[in-house]
């Protein structure tokens, strides 16, 4: 099962270097299985950052391939990277587009951070364009740190959950026809 990204826009009250407030709308990219879950996730996640009220404004999926969190680094960078295929039938070489999330402090570690990542790609790429991000911070189900089997378990069980429902939901036909037929 693959990732499903979700950018939740959140918008709260924030106080600048002056020290003065304004409400300020942020973007963040959460892990889900599906909207209410991205919802239920982004609300648990800023309660622990921001003290005061707080509004999920939208919600929407990510067209993001791969995330690829570096250390050290501050800032999200968005890379456009275009795999090359040659079809042998039509005998042309195609080009199909993905799009990676990296950490990195500016463009060129950025883009030394896209190649790093593409490192174990058997085909040929290219790196079409790198911009920064509007992502504040992003928040995937693991992180790969130690302690984590309580997330796991809560992420295991909405999964499976998921599934039964899925599994024994009974259709239920309704059509008008079948009682006449009866009669």
């Amino acid at each position: 099962m693959s990732t499903i990204w979700y950018e939740c826009k959140v918008k709260y009250r924030k106080t600048d270097d002056t020290g003065s407030q304004k409400i300020s709308t942020e973007p963040y990219l959460v892990d889900a299985l599906s909207y209410t879950e991205a919802e239920s996730r982004i609300t648990e996640e800023m309660s622990a950052y921001i003290s005061e009220e707080f509004k999920i404004t939208n919600i929407k999926m990510a067209n993001y391939a791969e995330i690829h969190p570096f250390e050290n680094t501050d800032r999200w960078f968005k890379s456009k990277v275009s795999l090359l295929a040659y079809d042998e039938e039509s005998g042309k070489e195609r080009k199909s587009n993905m799009y990676l999330l990296i950490q990195a402090n500016d463009v060129k570690e950025a883009f030394d951070n896209t190649t790093n990542a593409m490192k174990g790609t058997m085909g040929d790429y290219t790196i079409s364009a790198i911009s920064e991000s509007p992502i504040m911070d992003v928040f995937p189900y693991f992180s790969g740190e130690e302690g984590e089997t309580e997330q796991l378990e809560k992420f295991n069980t909405l999964k499976s959950s998921k599934l039964e429902q899925a599994v024994t939901e009974e259709i239920v036909d309704h059509m008008e026809f079948e009682s006449a037929i009866l009669e």
